[in-house]
């Protein structure tokens, strides 16, 4: 079949466009970026090189982010692992005027309401390192691997639930994936369903 110069311009343009908002690949590269923190630091990607990196998308207004911070499960993890040496950055991706959307002090103040311990929170008003990666949700969880490499991405516990109760009884995926990391194994389970919110974007 033959297709017009006017289709296949359109079809480049698809392919390019899906290219761009590409979400990022288990066993392939860790989309780079770079961000500024709540506190008015700048990080980027490269300089956490030789680091597992877990990125935490985050909205304090979502019930599904609250079960996980309410009950301390989130903060634990975070604890654990910087424990451990994980570097743990939240990403806020929520756009002004949008659920979630804070400026970097109000995020300072709420994860200290929150005994939350994050190595960083990130602060991605635009959107820009959430389409980068294809997070959908809050919370949606990645582990990078101290090669750089993307080695899981999904939710951080197996039960979709907004209730406490169900912490307990999840299989806890993230928890898991930096237990096989740090252990020298291919996780087990690298690609799970993230579950929550609807992360808040610039339409």
């Amino acid at each position: 079949m033959k297709l017009s110069k006017r289709a296949l311009l359109a079809l480049a343009a698809a392919s390019l466009g899906g290219l761009a908002f590409a979400a990022a690949t288990v066993d392939q590269p860790a989309p780079a970026f770079t961000a500024q923190t709540a506190d008015g630091r700048s990080i980027d990607l490269a300089s956490l090189r030789g680091k597992t990196v877990v990125l935490e998308w985050t909205n304090h207004d979502c019930p599904y982010v609250r079960k996980h911070y309410e009950s301390g499960n989130i903060p634990a993890q975070q604890k654990e692992a910087a424990d451990k040496g994980v570097v743990w950055l939240q990403v806020i991706s929520s756009a002004p005027g949008q659920q979630g959307f804070v400026d970097g002090a109000t995020a300072v103040k709420l994860n200290a309401s929150r005994a939350a311990a994050p190595s960083a929170t990130l602060l991605d008003p635009t959107g820009q390192i959430g389409k980068a990666y294809g997070a959908q949700t809050t919370p949606h969880l990645y582990v990078i691997a101290p090669d750089g490499q993307l080695v899981y991405k999904g939710g951080i516990d197996s039960i979709a639930t907004s209730k406490k109760e169900d912490i307990a009884k999840a299989e806890p995926y993230v928890r898991l994936a930096l237990a096989d990391l740090a252990a020298g194994r291919k996780v087990a389970q690298p690609n799970t369903r993230p579950y929550g919110c609807s992360i808040k974007y610039a339409s």
